[in-house]
């Protein structure tokens, strides 16, 4: 441990736990893991949920200790025991993708559920995810859409990108193209490259929104420089029907910064 961590760790005996885990949580903001685990650590001998969660995540990625998925679950799996919802999702992500505990998808839906339960946006997403593909667990279109609307009411930018595509494929709602576009919207502007993509494709069929050849390739070539594969197939075709001068302006659109997103 170095001198400054054991310094704010002194520091931090005589101070709340509250106040304890905004330092390390600023610590860790500036990247500073050594300064924070010295402050979690303790509070997570304590018993406190959160610290554990943050512990355990800290293992899970090799943040300022060696990697080690096996301690990792220990202290994710105290973590969601105390019912941290943190601590729950990635111990249900850890279940997922197999990494320091046998893969489990079924143990993973159970903690997404626990940890959705108490708001967690990310957890909502994920099992609004896992609902709509229904490859994992039985599909149910009505309860997918009515989690990611609570994690895109939380800024969740994937949650949006795929209740666009809920009303776009008719997925247990009536088919709306304009609904569609508005979440797609909502996405785009957060830098969901998939919605940008989805976006742009609706701006070049007129689908949801008036056609639009330079909206439409702004948007497609920000999805694709964001990575996603959706805009591909569309891209050919939007610049066919331009002229070199829209082309430009649309390229140049694209590279901007996007603007603060209207909530």
């Amino acid at each position: 441990m170095g001198w400054f961590a054991k310094k704010v760790q002194t520091e931090a005996a005589g101070t709340s736990v509250a106040e304890q885990m905004a330092a390390a949580f600023q610590a860790s903001q500036a990247g500073d893991y050594e300064t924070a685990l010295s402050i979690w650590g303790p509070l997570a001998q304590q018993g406190v949920p959160r610290a554990q969660n943050n512990v355990g995540a800290c293992f899970a990625e090799g943040l300022g200790v060696e990697r080690d998925p096996a301690l990792a679950i220990k202290w994710l799996t105290l973590a969601a025991e105390n019912g941290d919802p943190a601590g729950q999702r990635n111990l249900a992500a850890a279940y997922f993708k197999g990494e320091g505990v046998e893969e489990n998808a079924a143990k993973a839906s159970e903690l997404y559920r626990a940890s959705a339960a108490q708001g967690d946006a990310a957890a909502q997403d994920m099992l609004s995810w896992m609902l709509l593909e229904g490859e994992i667990i039985s599909p149910d279109f009505v309860e997918s859409k009515r989690l990611a609307e609570l994690a895109a009411a939380q800024g969740n930018a994937a949650s949006m990108t795929r209740l666009g595509l809920i009303y776009h494929n008719a997925l247990g709602v009536e088919r709306d193209p304009v609904q569609a576009v508005t979440w797609w919207d909502k996405a785009a502007a957060r830098g969901d490259a998939d919605a940008q993509a989805m976006l742009g494709a609706a701006y070049h069929l007129g689908a949801g929104v008036a056609r639009d050849p330079v909206s439409a390739l702004m948007w497609l070539l920000r999805g694709q420089y964001g990575g996603s594969q959706l805009a591909t197939p569309f891209i050919d075709p939007v610049r066919a029907s331009m002229n070199d001068y829209d082309k430009e302006r649309a390229k140049k659109l694209a590279e901007m910064p996007l603007p603060e997103p209207v909530s």
